[in-house]
């Protein structure tokens, strides 16, 4: 069943066009993407669709009864009610049905009634229609679906007293969207809905979305989270929507793969025109020729000939570079204790970053990420414990909260002032890589909006040219496109990289180590986002089996615990695998570190030098120290895989 139809739909501002003949279909339980760079129209087109926007022409066509759910980009909840009576007010029939079976309740034991049992029949099947619509729309359960949503997004029993007024801007936003989810309109429109969310709120709204029973329709920048709920995605470009089938990734691949299909059909085409141009332009005045000419310069103008493909929108052009490369370690953190005015938000925190590492910092929100970084950068100080800087560290550091960019300071001379010895043309030209050119370099930067301001950072951040960069969720408020080129830049960035963020596609393709930091410590996992979640859920496995085995021990006959152990073994050696597997990586980066010393030392300028021989004799000496204790990890890890295959 068709929920949605855009047809021939047109929208401009004063003279800007925004939307030009747009066409979109959504059929019930489709899951949509609207995809596209900022300010391309994707909002507008959503407020167009809910009705709080209206349009210059074409027609949207959705059936009378349809119900629409709609959670705008910016909302701000203004309501004196509490968490729970906020959740409530989605169901005042529910709770009028429920008044009105007390009250026939209370009916049937009057005296009166009683004593007459026509009129008692007459309220008992009134009693029993009522109760069974009652149940079968689901009122025995609402209280129990609203504490699970509201769970889901993060509020707990004590949080329901809480008055929503008291709420911070992101509560808020997370309660609208819980609001939105029990509410199930058979069209469900979101607009950025993971603003706000931490990891596992982002997890809990992906499965949940997977089974919504109605159509969803969503923007969003989190292309983890496109990934794994969309299977259509319209795309926003040049004022037009173009339809791709699949989720976010499958829409690159198919849009590239067009790109170049239409890009050989247009040479091809190119090359037999550039042929018929020529024999016209080289036959038309021969008496002999001139009519086979004439005949193809005929060709030449009724054939439609096909225009150039549109390529990619211009996008910012940068990379990040180092003045001079640090020493192997560049970061050890030893029990550190982190927080403000003497109260810890996490403690006995250990992790070790080595040169060219890419090192993700996960965890729940106000755990203590952004001020472990700021903690690093001297910003705060200490609560306990201690951290040791490498030789020849340069950090370069970009903060989520933007606070050095305010004020009304023109663009230009909020990077000329930084570097006065460069000149104007030069910054001009830096600010164009970052897609700002002609008159915007001389906007105040009180004017600019989030997603400029994050481009004016990063192109501060890249003239630094540090050999170790602090990113604290460098991805928010950049569109689709620019999260790739910054992901292409850290790619080929040859420092250390040190960063928070919550967007799991960038932590996959950036992250080479992740760090899980909770309020008592921190787990490393040598491997992207996916390898860290994978990580975690075998552990859990694990943890269950063992419990379950332990409790089978007691109560199951035999044969049932041998079954057990045999599971226990698939995962054991599961396990032993994956420990052979990280041993086997920091074998190879051990191997990798030699290598590069002995080099050193065969030098001439080197091993002619006694002072410069006997810091990397010893530095040598500690790597195959190290490489020896490994060696001898992964051949007990041999054994107990031999062990338990035996």
């Amino acid at each position: 069943m068709i929920v949605l139809q855009v047809n021939q739909v047109h929208k401009s501002f004063g003279a800007d066009e925004i939307l030009s003949g747009v066409k979109l279909e959504v059929q019930h339980r489709d899951r949509v993407a609207l995809v596209g760079r900022n300010g391309a129209g994707k909002s507008t087109l959503l407020k167009i669709i809910s009705g709080e926007m209206s349009y210059d022409s074409g027609e949207i066509i959705m059936p009378k009864d349809l119900t629409i759910g709609y959670l705008e980009q910016q909302n701000d909840l203004e309501s004196d009610a509490t968490v729970w009576e906020e959740m409530m007010t989605i169901f005042a029939h529910f709770r009028e049905q429920e008044a009105q079976l007390r009250r026939l309740e209370a009916r049937m034991a009057e005296q009166e009634v009683h004593d007459d049992a026509e009129l008692y029949d007459k309220v008992m099947k009134e009693y029993d229609t009522l109760q069974h619509d009652f149940k079968d729309a689901g009122g025995y359960q609402f209280e129990a679906d609203t504490r699970a949503i509201l769970h889901g997004m993060k509020f707990y029993a004590d949080d329901y007293g809480k008055k929503v007024v008291s709420l911070s801007g992101g509560q808020k936003t997370r309660l609208m969207l819980a609001k939105l989810l029990l509410s199930k309109p058979q069209l469900l429109i979101l607009d950025e809905p993971t603003n706000h969310l931490d990891i596992e709120t982002l997890s809990w709204l992906e499965n949940y979305l997977k089974n919504y029973p109605g159509a969803l329709l969503i923007v969003s920048h989190d292309r983890y989270f496109l990934d794994q709920v969309v299977t259509l995605v319209y795309e926003v470009s040049r004022h037009r929507v173009k339809k791709y089938t699949g989720n976010y990734s499958r829409y690159l691949d198919e849009k590239a793969k067009q790109y170049e299909l239409d890009m050989k059909q247009f040479e091809k085409q190119q090359g037999e025109k550039a042929k018929l141009e020529d024999y016209v332009q080289r036959n038309l005045v021969r008496a002999s020729t001139t009519k086979m000419a004439q005949s193809r310069r005929k060709i030449l103008e009724k054939t439609e000939w096909m225009g150039a493909p549109d390529g990619s929108e211009k996008s910012a052009r940068f990379g990040f570079t180092i003045d001079k490369q640090s020493g192997n370690d560049v970061l050890t953190v030893n029990s550190l204790a982190i927080g403000y005015s003497g109260e810890p938000v996490a403690k006995n925190i250990s992790l070790k970053l080595y040169r060219q590492e890419s090192m993700a910092l996960v965890g729940p929100n106000g755990v203590g990420k952004s001020t472990l970084l700021k903690t690093i950068m001297k910003e705060l100080k200490p609560l306990a414990g201690d951290i040791h800087y490498g030789t020849g560290i340069q950090f370069g550091y970009y903060d989520q909260e933007q606070a050095n960019l305010k004020g009304n300071k023109l663009l230009l001379n909020e990077l000329w002032d930084d570097y006065p010895l460069i000149n104007e043309k030069e910054i001009r030209g830096i600010l164009g890589r970052f897609l700002f050119s002609g008159d915007d370099v001389l906007k105040p930067i009180s004017t600019l909006s989030g997603g400029e301001k994050a481009r004016v950072a990063l192109a501060k951040l890249m003239m630094q040219k540090a050999n170790v960069l602090l990113l604290d969720e460098p991805t928010n408020h950049l569109d689709l496109d620019s999260k790739e080129v910054l992901e292409n830049a850290l790619i080929d960035y040859p420092g250390t990289i040190l960063f928070v963020s919550h967007d799991r596609y960038f932590m996959n393709r950036i992250g080479t180590k992740v760090i899980e930091l909770t309020q008592d410590g921190a787990t490393e996992y040598l491997g992207n986002y996916d390898y860290y979640v994978e990580k975690k859920l075998e552990m859990e496995e694990l943890a269950a089996l063992e419990a379950e085995e332990s409790t089978v021990a007691v109560k199951a006959a035999p044969a049932a615990v041998t079954s057990q152990i045999d599971k226990g073994a698939k995962k054991l050696e599961r396990q032993l695998l994956r420990q052979t597997e990280e041993t086997e990586q920091e074998m190879e980066k051990l191997d990798a570190q030699i290598a590069e010393i002995e080099e050193q030392l065969c030098l001439p300028e080197v091993f002619q030098d006694h002072e410069r021989v006997l810091p990397l004799q010893t530095q040598l000496e500690s790597l195959k120290e190290q490489q020896e204790e490994k060696m001898s990890a992964w051949l007990e890890l041999q054994e107990q895989i031999e062990k338990v295959n035996n």
